[in-house]
């Protein structure tokens, strides 16, 4: 079974069409091999009333309702607590990376049945404006060379990996930082890491939680240096 979590936040404008999008996804895997987690991550508008509605709908769903918004990566780590899927995924709600990518993932398991539990699953944007593209290169060269492990374009989506990979998570940061985590300890235990090329569209309803701009993104920078500080530190040597 495949588990993908998505996190919503004040996604009331999304959900709809995020769930009709999974419907191919679910009948091609059929309903008993495919299972949505939509995460309520405290949303103040009416994500939690909307995500009830699709529950209705379709037995694949499932709900996890917090109340208070930790972080986008709390939000997962919440998720991935109630999956029950050997394969568990994540993806954004903002629609803006295809979701049909998890398909691929799951072609590429099924044709390696004996490796697959050892590799780890990444989109591979394509279709960025030119500055969102510059800033990824940027953090990937300084986490490559800081970390000692080839990290690139470290925050894309979705992201998909074997239970017995997120049993080896120690302290998993809440924040966004939660991405650069997984992929550098993916690293660390020689992970095969596939990637899966991917279109990036606009994103058609709702804001980012995160990205206002140059202010945003500095705050963002200076999150993620701090949490890659401790990341070597505390992850340096483990097996």
């Amino acid at each position: 079974m495949i588990s993908v979590v998505v996190p919503c936040y004040n996604e009331e404008r999304n959900i709809h069409r995020l769930v009709k999008r999974f419907l191919p996804i679910a009948g091609k895997l059929s309903e008993k091999e495919f299972e949505l987690v939509l995460v309520n991550n405290a949303s103040y508008d009416g994500t939690s009333k909307i995500i009830d509605e699709e529950m209705g709908k379709y037995d694949f769903i499932k709900k996890v309702s917090l109340k208070k918004n930790l972080g986008y990566g709390y939000g997962i780590l919440a998720g991935l607590s109630v999956c029950r899927g050997e394969w568990l995924g994540w993806i954004h709600a903002d629609l803006q990376i295809p979701p049909e990518a998890f398909l691929e993932f799951e072609k590429i398991i099924r044709e390696n049945p004996d490796k697959a539990k050892r590799f780890y699953f990444k989109g591979k944007r394509r279709g960025r404006p030119v500055s969102d593209t510059i800033f990824t290169i940027g953090m990937g060269v300084f986490e490559s060379l800081y970390l000692g492990h080839r990290l690139w374009d470290i925050n894309a989506q979705p992201t998909l990996i074997h239970k017995n990979f997120y049993k080896r998570f120690v302290n998993p940061p809440y924040d966004f930082s939660l991405d650069l985590y997984v992929y550098y300890l993916a690293r660390k235990l020689g992970l095969k890491v596939v990637k899966v090329p991917v279109v990036q569209q606009k994103r058609e309803e709702g804001v980012s939680s995160w990205n206002h701009g140059l202010k945003s993104r500095m705050l963002f920078i200076k999150r993620t240096l701090i949490f890659s500080r401790d990341l070597k530190k505390n992850i340096k040597g483990r097996p």
